[in-house]
């Protein structure tokens, strides 16, 4: 998530749209945003990515309390590049990746744990 939801967030969603295991969104925390941030949107991630720490100061303010079960990752990426910037996204799969390998990993081990002895 960035403010405007134009060109980081954007590219980040286009990056890791399709990565098995994972379902992606994106958003901007501003009113103008091209998709702001909706109350929907919180509830229905698992971890939340924003850009800069005032996107996190500005989700928190806005859902507070919604906030307190889900993840929030600061990617500490200024606002720098163009859509889809080569650089930007080597500084996505580099700073990003390592989170969803995780979380694909625990959501693995928690199937699996689930699981049915007899299927």
């Amino acid at each position: 998530m960035c403010a405007r939801n134009k060109l980081r967030s954007p590219t980040a969603e286009t990056v890791f749209f399709g990565t098995p295991g994972i379902n992606v969104r994106s958003a901007g925390t501003a009113k103008d945003a091209e998709n702001p941030i909706s109350r929907d949107d919180v509830e229905w991630a698992e971890i939340i990515f924003v850009m800069e720490k005032r996107h996190a100061k500005a989700l928190k303010t806005k859902f507070g309390k919604l906030l307190e079960v889900k993840r929030t990752v600061c990617l500490e990426i200024p606002d720098d590049f163009e859509l889809m910037d080569a650089k930007l996204i080597e500084i996505l799969q580099a700073r990003v990746s390592p989170h969803l390998e995780s979380h694909i990993l625990r959501n693995t081990d928690d199937a699996s744990h689930n699981r049915n002895p007899r299927d």
